[in-house]
């Protein structure tokens, strides 16, 4: 067995995600929505509210446009995207969220409050508290389109 010292910040950081995807995951399968991928899910959290460029996701989700347009038309053809011509440029076409995409994210969203609140009584709200701060500060220089 391990022990946690051992263990590099990367996994200490990876476990409780996992953990949280998996009930989300379970959650979405529950409630009908199982007819899309984890990979699928990290391209389609990256949609923004009026619609995403297929070349934005790609860089985005860390994925080849090639690779990004491939998950973009199975989500398509699942009913949980759609494509739209881009207002501010007639070439280009926008990524959009279904209705479909929305209803699996309302079913996310409150495991996602469910297992934060578990971990927030489980470290009291002062750690989790701080958690969150620090997560926040790493983003600054982990997530380029923060």
């Amino acid at each position: 067995m391990v022990v946690e010292s051992e263990l590099n910040t990367g996994v200490l950081l990876f476990l409780p995600y996992r953990a949280l995807e998996n009930r989300v995951f379970a959650a979405l399968a529950e409630a009908g929505f199982d007819d899309f991928t984890p990979a699928q899910a990290r391209v389609m959290q990256r949609i923004g509210p009026q619609g995403t460029r297929l070349t934005e996701l790609a860089e985005q989700a860390q994925v080849t446009k090639q690779t990004a347009g491939f998950l973009v038309d199975q989500l398509e053809k699942a009913g949980y995207v759609r494509r739209v011509p881009d207002p501010t440029d007639k070439r280009a076409r926008l990524v959009c969220l279904a209705e479909k995409a929305r209803a699996a994210k309302d079913v996310a969203d409150a495991v996602v409050a469910e297992v934060e609140k578990e971990w927030e009584e489980h470290l009291g709200k002062r750690r989790m508290k701080q958690l969150r701060e620090a997560l926040t500060l790493l983003r600054e220089v982990t997530d380029p389109w923060a």
